[in-house]
């Protein structure tokens, strides 16, 4: 198809895979993870060692809980967002096909299924590290929408889970998607999940220093994220396997899952209170 004659966007046909050495094939989904997490990490050190972003200049986290935490938030993105994905949107073929679920590399996570896998994460670590619950959840709120960032321009250069059919200007025809031009709900996701979310956040930390407050920052990102991704479910064409739900012709899964998150933002902005600690207690050498 024409694009230029339709007067639509070319969509840029980059290939999945940026780097290939002999049989091991390195893709941008898996790129995408890896510079989420470490921007994340970095940013959440960087939270914690601020001390006038914390009442009385005490964070009641430091840097090394922050270092010890990555692998424990990696399996819990990992495998929170893989099962996700299975029980919420692939089953049936995952029954039919069980290795596939092991091939992550090919796609298939799950943010909702990645959220519950990264609470049960940070709700075990503060159990074994004696870390404050909700301010760990708020450092980790804040850091990230680098993940939610890179992830979907990720989806983006896979050509997946691209919008419904539209005649905007950005309009683009996917590899995949048909001879329609379509909404690259990718890139609207990035947008406000990535951009706007991380500086409203950023906003709440740096200037309102919402960190005092714990659980409020968590409640922003909870309630903002399932705003956003409500917003763009709109445009958005839901999962092939299962369509629209109901018979209604617009209420996705991924509105179903976002709804709740709604209501836990709500009662972290109710009852989210200031809050000092005293200086956390260092191990001797």
């Amino acid at each position: 198809m024409d694009t230029a004659v339709l007067g639509v966007l070319a969509y840029p046909a980059i290939d999945p895979v940026f780097l290939q050495i002999g049989p091991i094939a390195l893709r941008w989904y898996g790129l995408a993870y890896v510079c989420g997490i470490l921007c994340g990490w970095l940013y959440g050190r960087h939270l914690v060692g601020t001390p006038r972003l914390w009442p009385g200049g005490v964070s009641p986290i430091t840097k090394t809980d922050i270092d010890d935490f990555i692998v424990w938030i990696t399996l819990g993105i990992v495998l929170g967002g893989r099962i996700g994905s299975i029980l919420f949107y692939d089953f049936a073929r995952i029954v039919e096909d069980p290795l596939s679920a092991l091939r992550i590399w090919e796609g298939g996570m799950s943010f909702h299924g990645g959220l519950i896998g990264v609470t049960i994460a940070m709700i075990l670590f503060c159990r074994t590290h004696k870390v404050p619950l909700f301010s760990l959840i708020d450092i980790v709120a804040a850091s990230v929408p680098f993940g939610l960032f890179f992830g979907r321009i990720a989806n983006f250069i896979n050509g997946e889970l691209w919008g419904a059919p539209s005649t905007v200007p950005w309009a683009m025809v996917f590899p995949s998607g048909g001879p329609e031009p379509r909404h690259p709900s990718q890139l609207y996701e990035a947008a406000l999940e990535g951009i706007v979310l991380f500086l409203v956040l950023r906003l709440l930390t740096h200037h309102f220093k919402m960190l005092g407050r714990p659980r409020f920052v968590g409640g922003a990102f909870i309630f903002l994220y399932g705003c956003a991704r409500i917003a763009v479910e709109f445009v958005r064409v839901p999962d092939i396997q299962l369509g629209y739900l109901l018979g209604t012709g617009w209420l996705t899964m991924g509105m179903v899952l976002s709804l709740p998150m709604l209501a836990v933002g709500l009662w972290a902005f109710a009852t989210a209170r200031p809050r000092a600690y005293e200086p956390k207690p260092t191990a001797a050498s």
